[in-house]
């Protein structure tokens, strides 16, 4: 084991949060193979070290933090960043988040080379203040300035760095779980009910979602999964919702991917309403789910989905209108799960992105080695 690659500025390995979490718990375990030494920074909360599927070969690492929502991503990323940097001084580090651009420098002067995943255009989310947004501008600049080498998630986005700041990287998206099809789940009827799966943050469209939910529990249960994680007035609603409507139900936060990805492969319609980022590693898990899809129309999401989805206008009567055309069509449904599942084993498989990343890594450190040759 020669290699060795620090991550930096997710929760930590193994985490099932978000997407970043999802990417680390299929990348570490194929770097291990692939004959690096991984080493995870994580939040010791939000880190499942009893998980059974969790590779022991993979190294993590807790450092401290402030655990709120405007502070977390920084602060933790400020120590695991040091903590990398002075102790373990790896070949290579692969940073999550522009918010970690700031501390860039400190690995940089130790000579570590790094890959930064932008991950979406934060500084545009609807739940960060004012103040957030400027941190997340500022933290974009740095890393355009200090980062080895840039990933996208998606084209799109590749696109808006380059004209945003003359940087260009490397694509590579999020990848999905291929399976054959389980159980329905909750004692829901397959292709019966619609479903929506989503973190509690406004750009993820939930309040209109949540209004054509009410009306489309006339006819259809409609199920809901996901949180804040942090509480507040969405999750609030959520419930209020689920008790006065019979047919909506919060499961709130999933962890079990056998029963969610049970939901998105019986679903009869999946809303995806994400529309900040590129692509969506639960965008690309429900179509490997061969869930047939309504998302809300942006350049982000066609890209993503091509031809596979009936797309919508983020209000409750558009939303409700597409998810009930969809309900009520079985040969559309089919159609579209079947395509949009196919399209996924074609441009969205975890061994491509895996394979991707261990490529980008190499090359992050090949440089630093030639640059210094040269010297």
């Amino acid at each position: 084991m020669d290699r060795t690659v620090c991550i930096i500025g997710t929760r930590g390995y193994p985490s099932y949060y978000g997407g970043f979490e999802t990417l680390v718990r299929h990348l570490a375990p194929y770097l291990v193979d692939e004959g690096w030494r991984v080493v995870v920074y994580g939040r010791p909360h939000d880190v499942d070290r009893l998980d059974p599927y969790r590779d022991r070969r993979v190294e993590s690492v807790m450092t401290a933090g402030v655990d709120r929502k405007s502070l977390s991503t920084i602060t933790y990323g400020f120590s695991s960043s040091l903590h990398s940097a002075l102790s373990v001084r790896p070949d290579v580090a692969l940073v999550m988040n522009v918010a970690n651009g700031f501390w860039l420098p400190v690995l940089r002067a130790r000579g570590i080379p790094t890959l930064v995943n932008v991950d979406g255009v934060e500084w545009e989310r609807e739940k960060w203040g004012t103040v957030a947004r400027r941190v997340f501008r500022a933290g974009a600049t740095a890393t355009a300035r200090y980062a080895t080498e840039l990933i996208y998630d998606s084209e799109a986005l590749a696109e808006r760095w380059s004209v945003m700041s003359g940087r260009v990287g490397t694509y590579i998206p999020y990848g999905g779980v291929f399976r054959t099809r389980g159980t329905v789940p909750l004692g829901l009827t397959s292709g019966g009910y619609v479903l929506m799966v989503a973190r509690f943050v406004p750009e993820n469209t939930i309040e209109p979602f949540l209004d054509a939910a009410a009306v489309l529990s006339r006819d259809w249960p409609v199920v809901v999964v996901g949180s804040s994680g942090y509480g507040g007035p969405l999750e609030a609603r959520v419930a209020q919702l689920a008790r006065d409507h019979a047919n909506i139900t919060w499961v709130g936060h999933v962890h079990d991917d056998n029963v969610l990805f049970g939901l998105w492969e019986h679903a009869g319609a999946y809303f995806h309403g994400h529309s900040v980022g590129g692509t969506n590693p639960a965008l690309v898990q429900a179509m490997a789910c061969g869930s047939p899809v309504v998302a809300r129309d942006t350049p982000y999401n066609r890209e993503v989905l091509g031809d596979t989805a009936i797309f919508v206008n983020p209000d409750p009567s558009s939303i409700a209108e597409g998810l009930d055309v969809l309900m009520r069509d079985e040969r559309l449904r089919q159609c579209l799960g079947s395509s949009a599942r196919t399209r996924a084993e074609t441009s969205f498989t975890w061994p491509g992105v895996c394979a991707a990343y261990s490529t980008a890594l190499s090359n992050g450190v090949l440089g630093t080695t030639r640059a210094q040759n040269r010297v």
